[in-house]
């Protein structure tokens, strides 16, 4: 019997595999919603929360993860974990997983419960990211402490936020930021942690141009066959058709370790 989760921010993709999987025989636990999501979510948001506390907030872009690692995980976090998944981990399935995006925000916590499953870090390009709102976008929901971003904006780009002089514009690149901010987090959280036996990165944007070259490497992974689903070739590189900043010089980092471009 395998276990499967997919750790990757929200937005990112992530639907594409959860729906691999399910058209691949893996039981993903129910009910889904569109995107493939296990719910329903609320233990796992309040386990996202609990997690949170733990992490300090070192000001400006930095975040001191390390006793996340070391401390006990608190009964109540495994409990809410346990609670959400349920359904998966009592079904009979000889494969099964889940996929939620909220499982990044507690994956060094997930790791230390789950160390012999197999991790499937699905990432995509940041400025395609932070284009359409997730529930993630403003970390503080989930007890995240971050830069405001409108402070943030005024320290480091004061031109962008002076381009912005109508409120749309000004709240829509707000927002933008905060996306930024909540992918740089979520790479900053996976990053510190110890990775797991068994992981593998996979880019949304290898497998929308080259699927079945991306599912080789995933059934290889897996050891089992997988099913073939319908991508879009226009989900890749929305940013050049896109108006407003996709880009934010603090994503540097993240983008060059995944091989993404970064503009002049």
């Amino acid at each position: 019997m395998s276990l499967i989760t997919i750790v990757g921010r929200g937005h990112g993709g992530t639907r594409a595999i959860s729906h691999t999987l399910i058209a691949s025989n893996v039981y993903m636990g129910e009910p889904l919603n569109r995107s493939g999501d296990l719910l329903p979510p609320q233990a796992m948001y309040e386990a996202c929360r609990l997690l949170a506390r733990s992490v300090l907030w070192q000001g400006d872009l930095r975040w001191d993860f390390s006793q996340l690692h070391t401390m006990p995980i608190p009964t109540e976090f495994t409990d809410l974990i346990h609670t959400y998944l349920h359904k998966v981990l009592t079904a009979p399935d000889e494969h099964k997983g889940w996929k939620i995006p909220e499982t990044t925000l507690v994956f060094p916590w997930i790791v230390r419960m789950f160390p012999e499953i197999k991790y499937i870090h699905w990432v995509r390009n940041p400025r395609d990211n932070i284009l359409a709102r997730h529930l993630t976008d403003d970390l503080k929901d989930f007890g995240v402490t971050y830069p405001d971003a409108e402070t943030l904006l005024a320290s480091r780009y004061p031109a962008l936020l002076a381009a912005a002089t109508v409120a749309e514009d000004k709240e829509e690149l707000l927002w933008r930021v905060r996306r930024a901010l909540s992918w740089h987090y979520q790479h900053a959280i996976v990053a510190a942690t110890p990775k797991p036996a068994h992981w593998i990165v996979v880019r949304f944007e290898d497998f929308v141009r080259d699927q079945t070259a991306t599912l080789a490497r995933l059934e290889e992974y897996l050891g089992i066959p997988l099913g073939r689903i319908v991508v879009r070739s226009e989900t890749v590189g929305r940013y050049d058709r896109a108006e407003g900043a996709s880009y934010f010089d603090f994503l540097e980092e993240g983008m060059r370790e995944f091989g993404y471009a970064i503009p002049s």
